[in-house]
């Protein structure tokens, strides 16, 4: 788990995630049509500090406003990222829940998708040291906001899409959870 730090400077997080993007994410191919996004300039990537579960709504709001009101070029999609807030995975599904609700209520449905990364992630069901775990933890908690007309289009040149989840779990288990330890510690440095 990631905790806060005098060092952790909105930059540094920011880099942090880029070096996860770039190392983990794309390097290992677990999001197959990630490598155009994240090598563009229409990844948005927001360093949140606020800490409070109304300021952290505001902002999960004022991110899905941004992205309807701008045009795919320039926001493809967005990460937002909780620099000192959310370590708690449960808390964080609690901000998942209000921000899914915050989707439906506001009509966004089928517009916006949402993704979710926590250095905690634990998929129910499985075990605790279950390397599948892997596929959806990140340095630190992240609402990956996606236009859902954009995921449609990728996904219509990739074959077999359902297979990526399995996929992705079969390259970590390759790797084992050692490696991918390593891999993720050496991020920060």
């Amino acid at each position: 788990m990631t905790t806060s730090s005098p060092d952790q400077t909105a930059d540094n997080v920011d880099r942090h995630i880029r070096a996860w993007l770039d190392r983990f994410v794309v390097d290992l191919n677990l999001c197959p049509f990630a490598r155009p996004v994240v090598a563009s300039t229409a990844l948005r990537i927001v360093v949140c500090s606020e800490t409070d579960p109304h300021s952290i709504a505001r902002a999960v709001m004022a991110e899905l406003d941004l992205l309807q009101q701008s045009a795919e070029t320039e926001i493809a999609t967005t990460l937002l990222v909780f620099q000192d807030a959310l370590t708690d995975f449960n808390d964080y599904l609690g901000v998942i829940e209000t921000a899914e609700a915050l989707l439906q209520e506001l009509g966004l449905s089928g517009v916006i998708q949402l993704a979710s990364f926590h250095p905690d992630y634990l998929f129910a069901g499985e075990a605790r040291e279950a390397v599948s775990h892997f596929t959806n933890r990140a340095p630190y908690p992240i609402i990956h906001f996606l236009r859902e007309d954009m995921l449609s289009r990728a996904l219509t040149h990739y074959l077999d899409p359902e297979q990526i989840p399995l996929r992705n779990i079969q390259t970590l288990e390759s790797l084992g959870r050692d490696r991918i330890q390593q891999m993720l510690q050496a991020l920060a440095r």
